[in-house]
């Protein structure tokens, strides 16, 4: 990670992060918006397409269009790297996406087990509110995901796949570094997490996908939107706390897609999920901060 001081002074963590992301972001200009305008013309350009032509997400042609709509946010990410960062730039992108040891044991436990741990609190908060449905439905749905190794396994590249990989690419990979370094992190984080739900909008028209079957302007649509905004705080604070690293909100990213498919929640666990994701935001901002949500060490 290049910090381009020359100076002596001993930086704390939290500085040194801070100032290696304006460093970054500061070479040759490099802003994010423009790469939000290619991401959004490129991703929406094929989502648009397939919803106009009344494709569906389960056919060949509908799926591919919306995986390569998917692409946008890894290529730009690519592409405005290779444009606006020199060759240390180039490399510490690389280096963040594959670099597991970035992350330590404690970190990795926290990715792993965050969203689970949610959704199960979810569940638990529902029973005792009167749902003695709610535990059951995670089991049948856990049950009917991995019925077969090859079910299992189909899920889990899946999951990876569709979401976690080309999205980390260019929302943390490129975009967040740029967004802190002239903003607080949680600034940023409001920021990104309102791009990000917006990103979304037109996979609610695209027939077959997951967004699609809970309804444009539905519960769960707006539901979505809110949610947002505190898992992206959730990332930042994991982004920041693992120098950097695109691999840990990759690994966050599969976590959190992969519980919300297992468990299959719907009416009033999601709106307790959204609850939860709001107080954990608010949790991590309170003991860690606006700045960097990063605790300053002596």
């Amino acid at each position: 990670m290049r910090c381009g001081f020359a100076s002596n002074r001993r930086l704390s963590p939290v500085m040194a992060m801070s100032e290696a992301a304006a460093a970054w972001a500061g070479r040759r200009g490099a802003s994010p918006w423009p790469f939000f305008v290619v991401v959004f013309a490129w991703s929406w350009s094929f989502w648009i397409a397939a919803a106009v032509l009344g494709l569906s997400a389960r056919t060949l042609w509908g799926q591919g269009l919306e995986l390569a709509g998917l692409l946008g946010p890894m290529l730009g990410g690519i592409a405005f790297t290779h444009l606006t960062q020199g060759s240390q730039g180039r490399r510490d992108y690389w280096r963040r996406i594959v670099d597991a040891r970035r992350i330590s044991a404690s970190w990795y436990a926290v990715i792993l087990l965050f969203a689970p741990v949610l959704w199960g609190l979810a569940a638990l908060v529902d029973v005792a509110a009167g749902n003695a449905m709610a535990l059951s439905q995670i089991g049948h749905a856990m049950s009917s995901a991995v019925a077969t190794p090859a079910t299992a396994l189909s899920l889990l590249l899946w999951t990876l796949l569709f979401g976690p990989i080309p999205e980390e690419l260019g929302w943390r990979g490129y975009a967040l570094d740029s967004l802190q370094a002239g903003s607080t992190a949680v600034r940023a984080s409001l920021i990104l997490g309102a791009i990000w739900g917006l990103y979304h909008l037109p996979l609610f028209y695209l027939v077959g996908t997951y967004h699609a079957a809970q309804g444009p302007w539905s519960l769960w649509f707006w539901l979505f939107l809110v949610q947002v905004i505190p898992v992206t705080i959730v990332f930042t604070w994991i982004f920041n706390n693992t120098r950097r690293s695109t691999l840990a909100a990759i690994l966050l990213h599969f976590m959190i897609n992969l519980t919300a498919q297992l468990a299959n929640l719907t009416g009033r666990t999601n709106i307790i999920v959204t609850a939860l994701w709001l107080v954990a935001a608010v949790v991590v901002v309170a003991l860690f901060g606006t700045a960097t949500l990063r605790r300053a060490r002596s």
